[in-house]
């Protein structure tokens, strides 16, 4: 069977499984304007799916992705900004109070961060230049632990990336205000896909702590 056959199957049996098992709660999230508990700005890798992670029910996450999960700065100009859109629209739109950046293990993106720092960027028209933007992640974990090798170089520059995203997520003035008025709450996450751990970042140890298996 091949890729696109094998989605259509999975439509198939989503159909006759959960869609039909939870038909009323569809049309009734048809019915009416989302209500999403929480944003997500997470990764584009297919390994790490925030909606299975947290097993959330349709219409509870409204998740951007983008590779590596970066947040641009705040800047309003004639340009293409779909992560800011989707800021905008979550938090001015859907009054959105809780939101999260989560990074993970083994991202294709920082990889690519990391060689361009050795003097390798990747090819291509767009990735070299969108993860440009964390730059100054890349040469802030070199020069402070530049004795490492390369895995614990990544799992570090993975970390302070979602780091940066959240002080990036501060340069949105609907973001700043709502967070200073105490209505919007940020939270830093990291995930292991091996492990299957999550993390969160602590802004005063200015660490991240592993969340434990049980309450």
């Amino acid at each position: 069977m091949d890729t696109i056959d094998s989605l259509i199957e999975g439509y198939r049996a989503f159909r006759a499984g959960a869609y039909k098992q939870n038909e009323a709660r569809y049309q009734a999230l048809a019915a009416r304007r989302q209500r999403p508990k929480a944003m997500i700005v997470a990764c584009c890798d297919s390994r790490a799916d925030p909606a299975m992670i947290f097993s959330s029910d349709p219409g509870e996450l409204f998740v951007v992705r983008n590779v590596a999960n970066l947040v641009p700065p705040y800047q309003p100009d004639g340009n293409y900004h779909g992560t800011s859109a989707a800021l905008e629209f979550g938090i001015k739109g859907l009054e959105i109070a809780d939101v999260i950046v989560m990074g993970h293990v083994s991202c294709g993106g920082i990889e690519a961060l990391y060689d361009a720092g050795c003097g390798h960027p990747p090819e291509g028209e767009f990735i070299s230049n969108w993860m440009s933007l964390a730059t100054g992640v890349e040469t802030a974990v070199r020069a402070a632990h530049g004795d490492l090798d390369k895995p614990a170089l990544l799992r570090l520059m993975e970390q302070r990336a979602v780091v940066q995203s959240l002080e990036m997520l501060r340069t949105f003035p609907f973001i700043a205000e709502r967070e200073k008025a105490g209505t919007l709450r940020l939270h830093g996450w990291f995930y292991g896909i091996g492990s299957g751990k999550l993390s969160i970042y602590d802004a005063e140890t200015d660490s991240f702590t592993d969340v434990a298996d049980h309450s």
